[in-house]
């Protein structure tokens, strides 16, 4: 049962879970609007009660674990999914939060930022995807602001597939940690996935603390992804976001 949960939760990292066949993308008449229209399994797109992303601000204070990285793997490949940039992770590395172990699968890219920080778009977010051994999700955050040339950014922009479907092995070695913020203090929120299906019960983490990025490093993805590809921002309603 376990394996299975598993397996259906990879499903919905790809983007393939009963909608694989159902064109969506972030403008026009298959554009964030009009999702839940495309297909009977994107109506939480539209009904949903605690959808991803979300204006961060007012959060409420709370006594969060630290999180306990063990990334000991490499990028193995890098892919063009068609709304993305994804850099595919070995097997084997985790995220422990809260006493719970999540294994990293995937990192991809959104310019401008999915979330916002009091009204305030970032250049690029990067989503670490995260899955437990029953399927349950945890997206780890990162934020990150103009500065100087990120150099694990770099290396994978060197492979960078242009068009969509492509894939290619990574020839450089690239390590999760090295996308992350030397400071890892969190921000802790329920939510869902970004993109269709828009699957709610997602555990959200998000860095407080940017990363840094170049203005040639975000117009390069853009120009690659043919423009922006961030989902607007989600009513809050009843949820709280925790710091």
């Amino acid at each position: 049962m376990k394996k299975m949960m598993f397996a259906a939760a990879l499903l919905l990292l790809a983007g393939t879970a009963g909608a694989s066949e159902t064109q969506w993308s972030y403008s026009g008449a298959h554009g964030p609007e009009h999702w839940a229209e495309l297909n009977p399994s994107f109506a939480l797109c539209a009904k949903g009660v605690n959808q991803s992303p979300v204006n961060i601000k007012g959060c409420i204070k709370a006594e969060l674990e630290p999180l306990h990285f063990d990334y000991n793997g490499l990028v193995t490949i890098i892919k063009n999914n068609g709304h993305s940039i994804q850099a595919d992770y070995a097997a084997g590395s985790t995220l422990t939060v809260g006493g719970k172990s999540f294994e990293l699968q995937q990192i991809h890219f959104h310019a401008p930022s999915e979330h916002q920080v009091k009204g305030e778009y970032f250049p690029l977010e990067a989503h670490f995807v995260h899955a437990d051994a029953e399927g349950h999700l945890a997206v780890l955050a990162v934020l990150y602001d103009y500065g100087s040339e990120n150099e694990a950014l770099k290396k994978l922009w060197q492979q960078m597939p242009k068009k969509p479907g492509q894939k290619e092995g990574m020839a450089s070695r690239v390590r999760a940690e090295e996308l992350l913020p030397e400071q890892r203090d969190y921000l802790r929120l329920n939510g869902s996935l970004t993109t269709p299906p828009c699957t709610e019960g997602v555990l959200w983490l998000i860095m407080k603390n940017p990363g840094m990025v170049s203005q040639a490093q975000v117009d390069a993805f853009t120009a690659v992804m043919g423009g922006t590809n961030n989902r607007p921002v989600q009513p809050l309603n009843a949820r709280t976001v925790l710091r």
